[in-house]
């Protein structure tokens, strides 16, 4: 597929534990059951990053995005975690798997070509991802690639989240991708991502941080990418395109339930 500093001092954070799932494109996210907020654990409960990715392999390029989310889908019936992405402009490529070794993603994706499931593949390495260079450039470096990414899917279509091309890419696959593109493994749906990485105040967002919606009552029922200047950027829904849109006003001002870090 194509897709530590330290800690601000004066974020007002408490901490959550997190969790770790891989490309799950299930049916799943914003159109799922949503829950209520968890209450927040104490400030002295240890605060834990997300896992990084293993080793993926990235296959395909595309004209238009219909074509990579049919690979996509063949992915999946495979029993493939997968996903695609804006390599750059009008190209898509799709990335998937996760592994502990290069050569057990060489093997698997020896299988596919054999199978005829790809054409080519390229085996992406951990040190390919930006997380991998947080160390040296900081996390502001990290918080701007997650932006970037973010940004690259603008206009695209709503095509993601599930099991065909008709289903569309949901607010929280959207965010899944972004991380994961940046090598971290951010769970599959809103209800996990919301659950996982540490609580942030709405006065000390930073880019990068995800911010969650209840759209009825007080549950979670939609997740978008703080861009910064009072933006988001978000999968809007099916028959729409990814886009921005103001964080204080209309229905994102009145629906916003919280915001979570992952860094």
């Amino acid at each position: 597929m194509a897709f530590a500093g330290a800690l601000a001092p004066f974020r007002k954070r408490s901490h959550l534990f997190t969790g770790v799932v891989i490309l799950t494109l299930l049916v799943a996210g914003c159109g799922h059951p949503a829950i209520r907020p968890p209450a927040t654990p104490s400030a002295a409960v240890e605060k834990l990053a997300l896992k990084s990715l293993g080793y993926t392999i990235q296959a395909g390029a595309f004209a238009n995005a219909e074509n990579a989310a049919r690979l996509t889908n063949s992915l999946q019936e495979k029993g493939l975690v997968a996903t695609y992405f804006v390599a750059r402009r009008g190209l898509y490529k799709v990335r998937f798997g996760n592994f502990p070794t290069k050569e057990q993603a060489h093997i698997r994706a020896e299988d596919l070509l054999k199978a005829g499931i790809i054409a080519e593949f390229y085996i992406v390495n951990p040190e390919e991802y930006p997380v991998a260079r947080r160390g040296e450039l900081g996390e502001a470096y990290l918080r701007e690639e997650l932006v970037r990414t973010a940004r690259s899917f603008l206009g695209v279509p709503y095509l993601w989240g599930g099991t065909s091309t008709e289903t569309g890419f949901d607010c929280s696959g959207l965010t899944m991708t972004v991380y994961q593109l940046n090598g971290l493994d951010l769970p599959r749906t809103s209800r996990e991502q919301f659950a996982t990485g540490n609580p942030v105040d709405r006065s000390s967002l930073e880019k990068g941080d995800l911010i969650f919606f209840a759209g009825g009552g007080n549950k979670v029922s939609h997740v978008g990418i703080y861009a910064g200047n009072g933006e988001i950027i978000h999968a809007a829904g099916k028959g729409k395109r990814i886009r921005t849109d103001p964080l204080a006003k209309g229905y994102f001002g009145r629906t916003y339930i919280g915001a979570r870090s992952y860094l």
